[in-house]
């Protein structure tokens, strides 16, 4: 088993339209530029994280779809995380409107009762933003902001080096 590594950070993420997919990318440049982190980046759809013991820092992102996180984010969170600096985010289209109430019942429903579930993690810190709607193919509503989430990755960034 490696040992873990005050500079290495895992991203995990689950993504459908790719806005996590870009938002856990942004997320990688800042802490990776900015904070010097080693940064490994993993698509679950694509493959599973392996080797959770060499991680000091973790950050799990999913998308919302028909009001749920993707489930392989959430399942992440199942995982042995004791010990790690944990983050979570949320894309959905919810999040990124403008009308303040819309936000908070997403972050409440997403975000807080997602956590909620897995009280033992140390998470310091968690954010929604934005996403993206399509329907048939034709893009309806895009309301990401890559500004948001590099900011929330400054906060993050601060945090993993303290």
């Amino acid at each position: 088993m490696a040992a873990e590594s005050a500079n290495k950070t895992l991203i995990v993420y689950e993504t459908k339209m790719g806005v996590t997919e870009e938002s856990a990318k942004k997320i990688a440049d800042v802490l990776r530029s900015k904070y010097q982190l080693e940064v490994d980046l993993v698509d679950l759809k694509e493959q599973n994280a392996q080797n959770l013991a060499q991680y000091r820092n973790v950050i799990v992102g999913g998308g919302v779809r028909g009001g749920r996180v993707y489930s392989r984010a959430k399942k992440f969170l199942e995982n042995d995380l004791s010990g790690k600096n944990i983050a979570f985010f949320v894309s959905s289209s919810w999040a990124g409107t403008p009308d303040e109430g819309s936000y908070k019942s997403a972050r409440t429903r997403f975000v807080e009762n997602t956590l909620a579930k897995h009280p033992k993690l140390n998470v310091v810190g968690s954010e929604a933003f934005g996403g993206r709607i399509k329907i048939l193919g034709k893009l309806m509503l895009d309301n990401t902001d890559l500004v948001k989430v590099e900011a929330w990755a400054e906060e993050i960034g601060k945090k993993f080096t303290q």
